[in-house]
């Protein structure tokens, strides 16, 4: 492929991307894949300045979850 052309299919990935942000979930989309991670009785879901955060079940055990923008669940003691 000559130089130019890879050039502008670069070009036109880079546009496409910055061009159609990422979507934000839906509190029961959310919700859902909490679930679908093994995740129970979800509650309490916010969103506060370390992200979305949300009370839920795990293992029969409480656990505070922290959901960032990037889709990540961490839980926190």
């Amino acid at each position: 492929m000559p130089k130019q052309k890879l050039l502008h299919l670069i070009l036109a990935f880079a546009i496409a991307g910055t061009a159609m942000p990422a979507r934000a979930l839906t509190q029961d989309e959310l919700v859902a894949k909490l679930q679908a991670a093994g995740y129970a009785s979800v509650s309490d879901v916010k969103s506060t300045a370390e992200g979305i955060t949300a009370r839920a079940m795990k293992n029969g055990k409480p656990v505070r979850l922290v959901i960032d923008s990037s889709g990540q669940v961490r839980e926190q003691d």
